[in-house]
């Protein structure tokens, strides 16, 4: 499982994950990527395009620090998920909790506006 993490010219943190999102991976990550996570006011995109597999753990990873997130003024947003992975999040409704985009410009866009 790897994460890199870098920051755009406009303040967000793009956190891009490789590998499988199950409970290995979750295990070789988790305290890193709530480290990104932490703070107020912080701005997310998480680009999970190289995620070919996610489990309920990695499900979990993700809510559960993009609501710690919303608890602290901030926002998450995932980025360019594969076909496999997509399913996993409608199946489960992630969208309705962490907004998906396809885009970097679209997902750049909603972090940035007002809410």
């Amino acid at each position: 499982m790897e994460l890199h993490a870098s920051e755009l010219d406009n303040g967000i943190s793009l956190i891009k994950i490789n590998g499988k999102l199950d409970i290995i991976g979750v295990g070789e990550i988790e305290t890193k990527f709530a480290g990104y996570c932490a703070g107020t006011n912080v701005r997310i995109i998480v680009d999970i395009s190289g995620v070919d597999f996610l489990a309920s753990i990695g499900i979990r990873l993700l809510t559960v620090n993009a609501k710690s997130l919303a608890s602290r003024k901030g926002k998450m947003v995932l980025l360019n998920p594969t076909a496999e992975v997509q399913q996993v999040l409608e199946i489960t409704g992630i969208p309705a909790i962490i907004p998906i985009y396809s885009q970097l410009e679209s997902a750049e866009t909603i972090l940035l506006a007002k809410s």
